[in-house]
């Protein structure tokens, strides 16, 4: 009783003869270059006729690519076909992604720049307005901002520094070489308004040259 199964099972198997190899390594080829991700050898055998060996195939189909363009190569567990390596520069493609600053945030960065280290609450009251969340993300996420060292007063407030990915952006070689607060403000490109708790506009430019000084230490 027990064995009727199992020659049920065989006679299944051997009712159809597997298709011939060069057929067989056809439908690997045509699987693989079908697929956008790599396919394990489970999946071709489930896709291919019953009898058929994938793995056999990929044999015969790797020696077949040697030398060309494209190679079948392993991914993992898993097989594909993939651009032959000293033909990858061929591929690539390089585009300039330009994202446009808000004013909000052209003007968050000018005030960082220029009275660095600075607070939140200090960007604020220069601005005149609340500064978003999104932002000091949005600056952060640029790389072209970072966290500076905590002010030592109550709540120990965090302050903001340029980065040397900023001053890169602007062929910069430290932020020493950033215009003078007295320039900017003769161009109307800075409010006249002292940083808060700021003595004269000569005490406030030494304070910024102080914190540019000390841009990359931690």
């Amino acid at each position: 009783m027990n064995d009727e199964p199992e020659q049920s099972e065989e006679k299944e198997e051997t009712l159809f003869a597997a298709p011939p190899i060069a057929e067989q390594e056809r439908m690997v080829e045509a699987i693989l270059f079908a697929s956008a991700e790599p396919v394990r050898l489970r999946e071709m055998e489930e896709r291919m006729p019953h009898g058929c060996d994938p793995a056999e195939a990929l044999v015969h189909l790797r020696k077949r690519y040697e030398g060309r363009g494209v190679r079948v190569v392993k991914v993992g567990d898993a097989w594909a076909v993939r651009t032959a390596p000293d033909l990858a520069f061929l591929m690539q493609k390089e585009t300039v992604e330009e994202r446009k600053l808000s004013r909000a945030a052209v003007e968050t960065l000018a005030i960082i720049a220029y009275h660095q280290p600075v607070t939140r609450a200090e960007i604020e009251e220069i601005r005149g307005v609340a500064v978003s969340r999104g932002t000091i993300d949005q600056l952060l996420e640029m790389e072209w901002i970072r966290f500076g060292r905590r002010r030592m007063t109550p709540g120990r407030p965090v302050t903001f520094v340029v980065t040397q990915e900023f001053l890169d952006q602007f062929s910069l070689e430290s932020a020493r070489d950033l215009p003078g607060l007295k320039e900017l403000r003769a161009a109307g490109l800075l409010d006249s308004r002292p940083l808060p708790g700021a003595g004269s506009e000569d005490d406030e430019e030494d304070e910024a040259q102080t914190g540019q000084s000390e841009l990359f230490e931690d």
